[in-house]
């Protein structure tokens, strides 16, 4: 049997030990208690002599329920008690005994999510801080995420989404891990009814981790996918995406029960108001179904179009012509106008003496290989005329040193 050193204080983690255990057995009577007491007290010390954290932990963590829900308890006695055995962590001697302890730790914390839902939360996050392994804060933060949306706490760990990019190259991730992070915060993002381009964000972030190598796996991106579309569409201060060229996306084109879905984006990026009134006159239940409303899409699809204007006009756009496109009065096409003007689609000018748009830049609703091309060559451009400027530059400065020279032998 092991021997146990006295010490002149009790360790943290026995007066946890009896008190949860005292706890436990209040109900059995003075001898049952004190029996039963004594028999865990001996137990967490023989784990502590012996160097048997992940044991001490699962000890110490049978009594969890009970000290949560014990009326007794005040939250800072509980939050006290968790700090001692999420202490533990730090005694481990690997880190698959890290991970496991803080496994058994995150099980019992995320049992009851609906009861204090916030403590629990602020317990998970000081386990977090004490971690060393990366993956096993990576685990510890899922398990804190899917609390706060089962407990309605996401308030809490929203703010920690801006750390994301950070967060990924500490933790080191595998793409299946990724896929889990940026789908679970983007479900966060739409449970807590934030903005909505934060969780489009992280949906396509889900959605451009998989590849056309990923042909097994991207089947279980379908129903992401066609959520993503439907939320850029619904999106009424979203104009431009990357989704056309995702291969998770591409693989609704043909699919049985999300083709029309993708239809409709690609006439949101490609297309004009008449194609997307002709899809609605045909599929007007298919877009209910999905929460679209009939207007919205429309003042969208008029916006979408004037920027399609702006990019094949070469610059110039009657005001007939946008009349008829959008479908508008003559008195409302200033107003559109405007409209594309405020929200920063296009940047342009209103000749109303001859009745023309005149644009000197726009938004482009999807900026695939033509769009990069383009860049390159005004880039190519841009560099010829800097490389100009320089060369001109350096002439005068030549021919003005030159000068200068013969004028000083002149003098002398």
């Amino acid at each position: 049997m092991t021997t146990v050193v006295p010490t002149s204080e009790e360790d943290p983690a026995l007066s946890v030990v009896r008190f949860t255990s005292e706890l436990a057995w209040s109900d059995a009577g003075p001898e049952v208690m004190e029996q039963q007491v004594s028999r865990l007290f001996v137990e967490a010390q023989e784990c502590m002599v012996t160097n048997r954290w992940l044991d001490l932990t699962s000890l110490m963590l049978t009594s969890a329920d009970i000290v949560f829900s014990n009326s007794k308890v005040s939250e800072k006695d509980l939050e006290c008690i968790f700090t001692v055995i999420c202490n533990l962590v730090t005694k481990s001697r690997s880190p698959d005994e890290e991970l496991e302890m803080a496994k058994l730790i995150c099980a019992k914390i995320i049992q009851q999510p609906s009861d204090k839902p916030a403590l629990r939360l602020k317990i998970l996050f000081n386990l977090y801080n004490l971690l060393d392994n990366a993956y096993c804060r990576f685990y510890v933060f899922m398990r804190a995420l899917n609390l706060a949306v089962s407990g309605k706490v996401t308030e809490h760990v929203i703010p920690s989404f801006k750390k994301i990019d950070s967060f990924l190259k500490e933790w080191n991730l595998e793409v299946q891990d990724q896929r889990e992070l940026f789908l679970s915060v983007a479900n966060a993002l739409k449970d807590s009814k934030s903005s909505a381009k934060d969780s489009f964000k992280f949906l396509t972030k889900y959605l451009a981790t998989f590849s056309d190598e990923d042909t097994y796996k991207m089947g279980e991106a379908k129903e992401e996918a066609a959520r993503t579309i439907i939320e850029f569409v619904k999106a009424p201060d979203m104009f431009q995406c990357d989704l056309l060229d995702m291969p998770a996306v591409g693989q609704l084109e043909k699919d049985a029960k999300y083709a029309l879905v993708y239809q409709l984006l690609k006439i949101f990026l490609t297309q004009r108001l008449d194609a997307y009134l002709e899809f609605q006159a045909a599929n007007s239940a298919l877009l209910k179904s999905y929460g679209l409303v009939h207007e919205d899409c429309i003042a969208k699809m008029r916006l979408m179009s004037l920027v399609d204007l702006a990019s094949h006009e070469s610059g110039r756009i009657p005001y007939a012509l946008i009349k008829d496109t959008l479908r508008i009065d003559n008195d409302e096409v200033e107003l559109w106008v405007v409209k594309a003007l405020t929200t920063k689609l296009i940047d342009c000018k209103m000749d109303q003496l001859n009745q023309v748009v005149l644009v000197s830049s726009c938004t482009e609703r999807v900026f695939g290989l033509r769009q990069w091309q383009a860049l390159r060559t005004k880039l190519g451009t841009w560099r010829g005329n800097i490389e100009s400027v320089i060369n001109t530059i350096q002439a005068n400065k030549i021919t003005e040193d030159s000068s200068q020279a013969v004028q000083g032998m002149m003098i002398r």
